[in-house]
């Protein structure tokens, strides 16, 4: 009962302290990569869209990416079979702005993925020195692409990633989406992860991607990823081992996103992602999945326990500082997407949802039940470690 009221609350808010300092170091690092001009000579970007399904996102996102101020730049969407309205709308916007180039895409090969190959036949169409990846259910700000091509340039980098706003409106929304971004920025320090050649310490955004086509070559693209689903942190791992310079960039003002559209969505999209993010070994998912719960909810049931008379072997000034800490913790990396800061309040909750999600992805990957987009995805190997 000791260690349980004493010594593990003094561990736990010593994480959280180291937590917290390497959110605000990584905050001032995707700041600091933003503060750089734009040189007189621009390389053409080409900007890549695959698209499937997405008739209700599609018309927005195009009409911002062709509103952007940037001089040389084309716009590429490649339409992965979809089945609604997507295509006409497609043809439609093409007739209106001859810079908007559509493809129709072919049925993937066997061995790789729909979204894998669909972003492969679009850099091949691409005229670009830099390709440019993002999503449909992106909206993107006029001064965009000049922002990010100026930063790109000024920090002398291979890759450039980084966090959009993210648009949360359902509460499945609301409980699962931040913790992509509040794991990053706590559990990766950048300054250190630019360093070492190591894919633990390796991320990437799917909605925002920027390549220069000769690393994006040198690493070999999409074409071989075959059926891996985690595109974005594939390739920047590959980024980080080959030795190539990667940055993220602080974006939220630039570019918003709204990633699932109900509860249902987010629920699913996560179950997707979860495992594989880990490389789908069991033993760290378990541990990370223990350790999440632990960290959150026992400095909370000991204060419980202390304010009703049964824990007098607290110590309350870490007791509070441990706490104050979590909250502190969720503050900085949801202010840095813009998500509503009444959420932090309910991080046990959301914390409480992920590990639900986060087994459910465990037990769908082994059982082969991944679906996604009307798409059975190929059941991933898992590792012991």
């Amino acid at each position: 009962m000791y260690y349980l009221t004493h010594d593990l609350i003094a561990h736990i808010t010593v994480f959280q302290a180291i937590m917290l300092l390497i959110v605000l170091t990584n905050i001032y690092f995707t700041r600091r990569a933003r503060r750089h001009s734009l040189p007189d000579k621009l390389p053409r970007v080409s900007i890549l869209l695959p698209v499937r399904d997405e008739e209700v996102t599609i018309e927005a996102c195009l009409c911002s990416l062709m509103g952007q101020t940037y001089a040389d730049f084309e716009v590429l969407v490649l339409d992965d079979q979809s089945s609604d309205s997507t295509p006409v709308i497609l043809q439609q916007m093409a007739l209106e702005d001859d810079r908007l180039k559509v493809l129709k895409g072919s049925p993937a090969p066997p061995g790789i993925a729909g979204k894998n190959w669909a972003c492969a036949q679009l850099a091949g169409q691409a005229t670009g020195e830099l390709l440019f990846f993002t999503d449909a259910d992106t909206v993107h700000q006029t001064n965009m692409l000049a922002e990010i091509v100026s930063s790109m340039l000024g920090e002398k980098a291979d890759m450039l990633t980084g966090f959009p706003r993210q648009v949360v409106k359902t509460w499945g929304e609301r409980l699962l989406v931040p913790f992509f971004t509040w794991s990053s920025l706590n559990f990766i320090p950048l300054g250190l992860a630019y360093q070492l050649r190591t894919s633990v310490l390796s991320i990437a955004v799917g909605q925002m991607m920027v390549f220069k086509r000769e690393a994006y070559q040198a690493v070999g693209g999409h074409t071989t990823l075959g059926t891996d689903i985690l595109d974005d942190i594939v390739l920047a791992r590959r980024i980080n081992q080959s030795g190539l310079r990667w940055r993220v960039l602080s974006i939220a003002d630039l570019i918003r996103c709204r990633m699932y559209r109900s509860n249902r969505e987010a629920c699913e999209g996560l179950t997707k992602n979860l495992f594989g993010a880990f490389g789908c070994r069991l033993l760290p998912f378990l541990f990370t999945i223990a350790w999440l719960i632990i960290m959150t909810w026992v400095p909370i049931v000991v204060f419980t326990l202390w304010l009703a008379g049964y824990a007098p072997m607290v110590d309350p000034p870490v007791l509070i500082s441990c706490l104050g800490l979590a909250l502190l913790t969720w503050v900085f990396p949801l202010a840095e997407i813009h998500i509503p800061l009444f959420l932090v309040f309910l991080y046990p909750i959301i914390i409480l949802a992920i590990a639900w999600v986060m087994l459910r992805s465990m037990v769908f990957s082994l059982s082969g039940k991944l679906r996604w987009k009307n798409r059975v995805l190929e059941k991933p190997r898992w590792k012991w470690l």
